[in-house]
Formats: structure tokens, sequence, C-alpha cells
């Protein structure tokens, strides 16, 4: 068992590599509040927080109740002379289910509905024992490194700015309006962007580590 300050460069146990830049620094516990950055590029490298996995699981089943309005509820309208007619995305993804198209809309539904949702549930099921001082569930660290993975492509922001531009041009030809399902996902970017500024992934691996589940094989670090 390490103590706190040893490291081993063979196995990596003892060390923490910057997200930007890759440098390599000595791991080692800090106290609630305080930030460790990169001595070479100033990324963030921890940041525990007081009561910040339960302002993650919040965020997340937010996310995944933002996803359910952005599926089924109304997302535009478009009208023009007196007809108009309004669809949601599970509408538009039945109109194109018997077409050649369908394998396009079931990906493009994937990176802007699916994976945010499983994103959010991953998370949800990784932070709930350690934000009860609980031990991790089995998967847990499967699931947060899947959650991980995935975190690059998650494409609802690119979604509503590919719509916003759309909309653009489609606005001098006919009259546009919004329904709840636009409104949900301009929540979700919010509460994505919030997610991402309370959650540190290095935090939670050390929880998930002192909480006596297996990671990457290293040993656990205790404070001397």
């Amino acid at each position: 068992m390490m103590q706190q300050g040893e490291y081993d460069m063979k196995t990596g146990a003892g060390l923490i590599a910057c997200p930007r830049c890759d440098a390599l620094h000595v791991e080692e516990e800090l106290p609630v509040g305080v930030t460790a950055r990169c001595i070479r590029c100033g990324g963030v490298l921890a940041r525990p927080r007081a009561g910040a996995f339960t302002q993650i699981i919040a965020l997340a089943i937010t996310t995944m109740v933002l996803v359910i309005a952005a599926v089924f509820f109304p997302f535009l309208e478009i009208s023009r002379m007196g007809l108009g007619h309004g669809t949601s995305l599970f509408g538009v993804a039945m109109a194109f289910s018997d077409g050649f198209l369908a394998p396009l809309v079931v990906v493009i539904l994937g990176a802007v509905i699916g994976l945010p949702a499983l994103r959010a549930a991953l998370l949800v099921y990784t932070l709930l024992p350690l934000a009860r001082g609980r031990p991790p569930y089995a998967h847990a660290v499967r699931a947060f490194r899947l959650s991980e993975q995935m975190k690059p492509w998650s494409m609802a922001e690119i979604f509503i700015i590919g719509t916003a531009v759309a909309m653009v041009k489609v606005g001098g030809l006919a009259t546009i309006s919004f329904g709840p399902a636009f409104w949900a996902f301009i929540a979700l970017v919010f509460v994505s962007v919030a997610n991402r500024s309370f959650m540190c992934s290095t935090t939670i691996w050390d929880a998930i580590e002192d909480a006596g589940a297996r990671t990457d094989g290293r040993e656990m670090v205790q404070s001397a």
C-alpha cells in the first residue's frame, strides 16, 4: 500500500496526468475547496467540492427529464398562408422509419438524445452510493469509464446550432413557432454546461478507489 507522495514510474501508481498536456504530477489528497492545477498549462487536475456528487446527480436526473420532453413534446410548427404543421422528434423518426434514411435517423437520434440520457443514467448509477457514503455498485468503474468515453459524442449542442441555422434560412419562407421540446433542448445545453463545471473526473475516480473499488489496478493512495 503506497503512502501519499510515493509513486511508481513503471505502473503510474501515485501519479496523475494533466488531461490537456499529459504532464505527470504526484497525486495528493486535497481538502474540499482546493483546486490542483497543472504546472505546465494551468489545466485543472482535481477540484473536490462539498456536495458535488449530489449536485451532479440532480443535474443528471434533470437531463433525463429534459431528454424525454425533447423527444415527445412538439419541437416546432411551420405555418404559411393559414396552413401549419407541427411535429416532434419522435414524429420525425417515425416518418422516416421505413425509408432508406432510417439508419441515419437512428444515428442522429442516438447522438442527440440517446447518448446524453445514457450518460446521465451512468453518472447516477456511479455517484448515488458514493453520495450516500456507501460502497459503489458492482459495475461502477465500467459505468463511469463508459460515461467518460461518451462525453465527446454528445451532440445536443451541435443539434441546436444546426437547427438555428436551418431556421434562419426557413424563416423567410414561413412562420416558425418553437414548441416545448425546443426550449427543453436549450435547457439541456445549459444543464450540460453546469454539469461539467461541477464534475471533476479525478475526484470521482479517487472517491471510487477510496470506497474500495479497483479501477485500473493502481493501489489506493492513503493520507499519511
